[in-house]
């Protein structure tokens, strides 16, 4: 098997499927995996859109491992696996998961439980890394398990219901930090079986207001999972009167940012976790970071023990029809913002 069918950015905003992308040879740290299921993200249609490179598209996969690499000693031929891969890579045209077969890198991917399905797995690795890179690294929180990190009593969770914010609301449970939530009133009792010991309507005025009373003007951690003016300036106004440390999933409106000279202000790019230059235009690009990979190496690890002992659990998901020739339309669907609460997902035959 030299080849393989693969959806491929085309031009700004296109993808196109090709069956004749090659399959190259493995680096040590790398496996190739028959891909099951593919799982869309928000970054799909920004990156297509915006930075379209020839490469293979997607991020979230699962499937099962046909060949490993020499240095790869986690995983073996036959296992069943999810993991993140950068899709639309400038730099590597034979990475992404929209493929018959991902390369992925061994690092960044996770043993599935037995308990779940693909279509499940095909969710969980791009969030995982996201927010716990955000969380971990750059709000400086304690892992689960660690001694080294902060670890206090409240942390903020702007766009609780999202499936970044999911995550994030199991992690910081795990860390024994109670987690804040914002989130339509209609969430409320979903946001809390997960974990959130409290919930705030993102609709009102004085929500930001409520949260610092019910924090007693000690919060000085908010991951902000929409990142936009209203919710930027709603977690600014939770933060406690000793300001604290602001992360968004995109980068930050600059007309919020210097209102609060007490608050660190940052955003998280994922792609960072491959440890390697992510070359892309302005503030989305990042030098090559070493200690991000080594921290991804342990994340997926003990996130690979989380699922499995189902201390965190996949978002909600569609089941789509079309496999990766279905997938242009769902990415479609993220680019005017018609999905919400769930992702998309592809099974890949």
């Amino acid at each position: 098997m030299s080849v393989r069918k693969a959806l491929v950015g085309k031009g700004p905003g296109e993808y196109e499927i090709i069956h004749d992308a090659p399959v190259p040879d493995l680096h040590m740290d790398q496996m190739l995996c028959k891909t099951s299921a593919v799982a869309l993200n928000p970054a799909d249609a920004k990156t297509i859109d915006h930075s379209p490179s020839p490469g293979i598209g997607g991020y979230d996969f699962s499937g099962t491992v046909v060949k490993v690499g020499d240095c790869v000693t986690r995983f073996k031929p036959g296992d069943q696996v999810f993991g993140f891969v950068h899709g639309l890579n400038a730099d590597n045209q034979d990475s992404g998961a929209f493929a018959e077969y991902v390369v992925a890198t061994a690092d960044l991917c996770c043993k599935m439980p037995e308990s779940m399905t693909f279509t499940q797995a095909s969710t969980i690795a791009l969030g995982l890394g996201t927010v716990g890179y955000a969380m971990f690294q750059q709000l400086g929180l304690a892992m689960p398990g660690s001694e080294v990190g902060e670890r206090p009593e409240y942390a903020l969770v702007a766009g609780g219901n999202t499936s970044s914010g999911r995550m994030a609301i199991q992690l910081l449970k795990l860390s024994g930090i109670k987690p804040v939530v914002t989130c339509s009133v209609n969430a409320n009792a979903d946001m809390k079986q997960l974990g959130a010991v409290e919930t705030f309507d993102y609709h009102s005025s004085t929500c930001g207001r409520e949260i610092k009373n019910y924090t007693r003007n000690t919060l000085a951690h908010a991951l902000d999972c929409v990142t936009s003016n209203e919710t930027m300036a709603m977690c600014f106004e939770a933060l406690g009167a000793k300001g604290g440390k602001y992360i968004g999933l995109e980068a930050p409106p600059t007309q919020i940012k210097y209102t609060r000279r007490d608050v660190t202000v940052d955003w998280v790019q994922a792609l960072a976790l491959f440890g390697k230059p992510v070359r892309l235009d302005g503030v989305y690009g990042r030098p090559a970071l070493p200690s991000a990979r080594r921290f991804a190496a342990d994340l997926y690890r003990v996130g690979e023990r989380w699922t499995r002992e189902g201390l965190i659990r996949a978002p909600e998901f569609q089941l789509q029809e079309g496999g990766l020739d279905g997938i242009t339309e769902g990415i479609d669907q993220l680019r005017k913002k018609q999905v919400q609460g769930h992702k998309l997902v592809y099974s890949i035959s």
